[in-house]
């Protein structure tokens, strides 16, 4: 039985800080026929008249940057640094489409024969319904939402559960930006209701990002009803550190990749692929980086590493590192839980794994890095795919032509050389195989969810017509 409230609780006290009463059917249905309205009066609008809103918000994001970052680490447990941050990226996220949007959207010229005249118009969808993640909760929300409102689209959202203030939060910060009432609506309702969503006639297509699992629901019911899908679901990223790395640098940069969020991103880095002829002195600067990381209150400024999310997060975490370490994985730090109220796990740093083991084959979504030893380039390249999942590789080297090269053999929807993946505004993000399919941000990221319409016209005396 769904419980008729929606708790959140901060991950750091284990308390409850607000609970929020579930839609009932009345209200569902009022936000879908609002969402509708709002849509049909936004496509009547050119996207250069679209771009006040988006300035509002990013002027909106960063006067409430403060009170907004509170709540973000109050609901899910983030440093308070790291949602801060969080919050001036959704507003350069605003910024970005306010300046670039409307280009992306002019309608596209194809060169045709005299008197024929042929474009491709980008034209939106309708309604939009994206089902959200806790990790970042503003960005992961900011990130669809900028792009699919300036099209023209309409929005309802689907949060997770554990951040219903964050959900309602972006509601009045889309409606004081001069949003229409319907243009972008929360739903409190639980993840069950989401496939009803979905086969709704007033819904036209559907964004997520989540797990795996959730993910293939979503597609197929979506799929039933054939609407647009965009996911961006799991990831297993691969962090390849060749032999000529510079070592010490190349060490704190993979403890922060690792460990932001408490490691709890799709796109942070989970398997460290080192040259067999450096790996252990790797893990070892490795585990002395991770160590120094301060687990604390993640209110307190000087806190770089907070608690997981929830408590079963914690306890998967743990029994993933117990598997592996039963197969032969040693821990070279953490490991364990710390005896302290809240959700927390220390950072963790696993050597001698192999890929049967949990901590290589399954997502880790926690502060957890495992080593593996490679014995050559075309080995790490074999390692890094060695993977159901393909959202983001990393791969650290002095010989940047070197590390292009292998960039193009790994089978992920980015790879750095020589930084850490990060989603940026400019930039098409998304994955293959397991982690999805369509792609958010830059150009394409605001074509995902218009209709590419053909158009082609001829004088009306055409003879022959």
């Amino acid at each position: 039985m769904v419980s008729p409230v929606i708790q959140a609780i901060n991950p750091a006290t284990e308390e409850v800080i607000g609970e929020y009463a579930l839609f009932g059917a009345d209200q569902v249905d009022e936000a879908l026929d609002a969402a509708t309205a709002a849509a049909a009066e936004a496509r009547t609008h050119p996207p250069q008249e679209r771009v006040t809103l988006l300035q509002n918000l990013a002027r909106g994001l960063r006067a409430g940057r403060d009170d907004l970052a509170r709540l973000i680490t109050s609901e899910m447990g983030k440093p308070i640094t790291e949602a801060e941050a969080e919050v001036e990226k959704c507003a350069a996220c605003c910024d970005y489409y306010a300046a670039n949007g409307p280009a992306h959207l002019a309608d596209e010229d194809v060169k045709v024969d005299a008197p024929e005249r042929g474009f491709v118009a980008y034209e939106p969808l309708g309604v939009v319904l994206a089902v959200m993640p806790w990790n970042f909760p503003f960005w992961q929300v900011f990130r669809f939402a900028a792009p699919a409102l300036l099209a023209g689209n309409a929005a309802v959202l689907k949060h997770a559960s554990n951040v219903p203030g964050c959900a309602l939060a972006i509601q009045r910060l889309v409606e004081a930006a001069g949003g229409d009432p319907g243009l972008f609506r929360t739903l409190l309702i639980p993840g069950s209701a989401v496939r009803g969503l979905i086969a709704d006639s007033r819904i036209a297509a559907v964004t997520l990002t989540g797990s795996t699992e959730v993910g293939r629901d979503v597609a197929a019911a979506a799929g039933a009803v054939i609407k647009k899908q965009v996911l961006e679901l799991g990831g297993s990223d691969p962090f390849v550190v060749l032999d000529d790395a510079d070592l010490d640098a190349t060490a704190v940069a993979a403890a922060r990749a690792r460990n932001q969020n408490a490691g709890q991103s799709c796109i942070a880095a989970k398997r460290f692929i080192v040259a067999a002829s450096i790996a252990e002195a790797f893990a070892e600067r490795l585990a002395a980086a991770v160590a120094d990381l301060a687990m604390g209150d993640p209110l307190e400024r000087a806190t770089r590493l907070g608690p997981l999310a929830r408590g079963d997060l914690r306890e998967s975490l743990s029994e993933q590192v117990g598997r592996s370490v039963s197969l032969g994985a040693r821990v070279l730090t953490g490991g364990r839980t710390p005896d302290r109220r809240g959700y927390f796990f220390e950072g963790t740093v696993v050597t001698e794994v192999t890929p049967e083991m949990a901590v290589f084959s399954e997502e880790t979504f926690g502060p957890v890095a495992a080593v593996i030893a490679a014995s050559s380039d075309t080995e790490a390249v074999e390692l890094a795919n060695r993977t159901e999942f393909g959202l983001g590789a990393s791969i650290w080297t002095s010989d940047s032509e070197r590390g292009l090269a292998l960039a193009r053999r790994i089978d992920a929807g980015s790879v750095f050389v020589n930084s850490q993946v990060a989603s940026d505004a400019r930039f098409p993000f998304g994955g293959v195989k397991l982690s999805g399919y369509g792609r958010e941000l830059g150009a394409v990221g605001v074509r995902e969810f218009t209709n590419l319409k053909t158009i082609r016209t001829w004088p009306g005396s055409r003879p022959g017509a």
